[in-house]
């Protein structure tokens, strides 16, 4: 998860001196790297840095939902039994071909019997075998559950052939298999699943991958080092040596770090996008993102278990501002669930009519017994105003917020702000009992759509994604369809989620995200898709400095 993104001041620093001096207040932060500030940066050949605007919340990928964490798991530290091409279709990974019964009930994998996790031992079949399991374990409540449910059972005749039978017929091979790492059966098996989050594998990871961990020092740094032995068939052995994740949360820090050629990769803020790309020695990349951010609002207490007040407080949001004014238009206004460009996806219906809105929000909020005593007064109910706590974890001068608080004053909603830390903020949302109004948040979400069955499946009831504590058979049932649903039904079964989820509203989606990407002119064969910014990373190579 990464905070939503903010506005910075109207007063930009030029990327020349002032921000180039800026760099002495980075020390700490990229000394780590292995470079010096206040200076172009001195660095072992073949090593790059990029910025995370938090803590990887767990290098476990059956228990994160953190966006980076996610990418360097899937293409950096573990390997998942297919990929996905740029036109989001399976091709060969770890399993190098596989065949299908007369049924399409049955796919059996032949998997590659090179591949190795970093600690020696063989990767086989009972790898991939135990992660599926475990991935479907209620007790586990991983984020990918939804998704493997239309696994019915796996078998595995030897170490390198997997059988893989579903609930019913596929048309095609279910896109979690593109995405969904497998982690070591060895080490993980006597694991049990409540020691998962904090066991030491989650900071001190073992993986198969291209890049194998390193180090990590809590809060500031991950180093991650080639794999020498990465099979060929699987693409080899990486061009960089070494790849640095530095936890850099400022934008003016992760900025500030690009001039002086400190990090080589780094999420920007929007409003400092211009800035990128006038400077000759950066690059702006803004590629389609799966991150949403919401507002999630508490459906098991009052006012927000009544739909017509999350309705309304979804209608009184004014998304085109909020994307204008906070994200200088590096995002798509959100009124459907399912994010662009995915298969999907379909044109949004949504006729913008804010007056119209407006009307709609304050006659929901009328019905509901929240009522004005005078024109533009706080609402009431028997006496009670309507105050609400909006908690965030929140970034650089809180503009979303503070157009939140502005949008839903006019409809007599008072929004007060509390910014958290980010573990106390998950650790917050994800209560069973919750004792929150409504949070501001980013949501990551993946090609499988499977975030949708995290947020709302009854049987995902109490994990990660589970902030807003709504579950009806109803919307199971729909989730279910649309995760079976063959390429020519998808779209529709996703469309009739999505109807269900603006009927009731449990989460008010703002906008679906673009990247945001600035980096060093010297890193090279940079790709960045629906699959993540490190899609390509393998590929990568950085010219050194003159």
């Amino acid at each position: 998860m990464m905070p939503p993104a903010s506005r910075t001041s109207t007063r930009r620093p030029w990327p020349g001196r002032a921000a180039r001096a800026r760099t002495g207040a980075l020390a700490g932060a990229f000394a780590l790297a292995g470079t010096v500030a206040c200076a172009p940066a001195a660095r072992e050949p073949g090593t790059v840095v990029i910025a995370s605007g938090t803590d990887l919340e767990s290098a476990n990928p059956l228990v994160t939902v953190h966006t980076m964490a996610r990418q360097v798991q899937r293409h950096m530290l573990f390997v998942t039994l297919v990929r996905l091409d740029s036109l989001l279709q399976p091709i060969p990974y770890f399993a190098r071909r596989w065949e299908w019964d007369g049924a399409r009930r049955t796919v059996t994998f032949r998997l590659d019997s090179t591949l190795r996790w970093h600690d020696g031992h063989p990767t086989t079949a009972a790898d991939v075998a135990f992660t599926l399991n475990r991935a479907a374990d209620s007790t586990l409540g991983s984020p990918r559950r939804g998704d493997v449910r239309v696994v019915e059972q796996v078998r595995t005749p030897d170490p390198f052939t997997l059988e893989v039978r579903f609930t019913s017929p596929q048309a095609q091979l279910p896109v979690v298999f593109g995405e969904l790492p497998i982690v070591p059966r060895h080490l993980l098996d006597t694991v049990p699943t409540a020691r998962w989050r904090a066991h030491p594998f989650s900071t001190a990871p073992v993986g198969n991958g291209p890049f194998r961990f390193e180090s990590r020092l809590p809060g500031r740094q991950w180093r991650f080092g080639r794999n020498e032995t990465f099979p060929a068939a699987m693409g080899g052995p990486p061009q960089l040596r070494r790849l640095v994740v530095a936890v850099v949360d400022e934008a003016a820090t992760k900025f500030a770090g690009l001039v002086s050629g400190e990090l080589d990769l780094a999420g920007v803020s929007p409003t400092m996008a211009r800035l990128v790309r006038e400077d000759p020695a950066l690059r702006l990349m803004s590629p389609p993102v799966l991150f949403s951010t919401v507002l999630a609002f508490n459906t098991t207490r009052a006012p927000f278990n009544d739909a017509r007040v999350r309705r309304a407080v979804a209608l009184g949001v004014q998304r085109e501002r909020v994307v204008d004014a906070a994200v200088a238009g590096f995002a798509t206004p959100a009124y459907s669930a399912v994010p662009p460009g995915l298969p999907a996806s379909s044109p949004s219906a949504q006729s913008v009519n804010h007056a119209r809105d407006a009307r709609a929000a304050d006659s929901l909020l009328d019905a509901a017994g929240w009522t004005r005593p005078s024109p533009g007064a706080t609402r009431r109910r028997r006496g009670v105003p309507l105050t609400l706590t909006l908690l965030t974890v929140g970034s650089g001068d809180m503009a979303v917020e503070q157009l939140l608080q502005a949008d839903l004053a006019t409809r007599g909603v008072q929004l007060e702000v509390r910014v958290m830390e980010l573990a106390s903020f998950l650790a917050t949302v994800r209560q069973p009992d919750k004792q929150f109004d409504l949070v501001l948040t980013g949501i990551p979400g993946d090609v499988a759509l499977g975030h949708l069955s995290a947020l709302f499946d009854s049987q995902q009831r109490g994990g990660a994604l589970d902030y807003t504590g709504f579950h009806r058979p109803a919307l199971d049932q729909a989730l279910a369809q649309a995760r079976t649903a063959n390429a020519a039904e998808a779209r529709a079964a996703w469309h009739a989620v999505d109807t269900l989820l603006q009927r009731d509203m449990p989460v008010a989606w703002l906008y679906h995200a673009r990247g945001v990407q600035g980096l060093s002119a010297r890193l090279e064969h940079v790709e960045m898709d629906l699959r993540g910014e490190l899609v390509s990373v393998s590929r990568w190579t950085r010219r050194p400095n003159k």
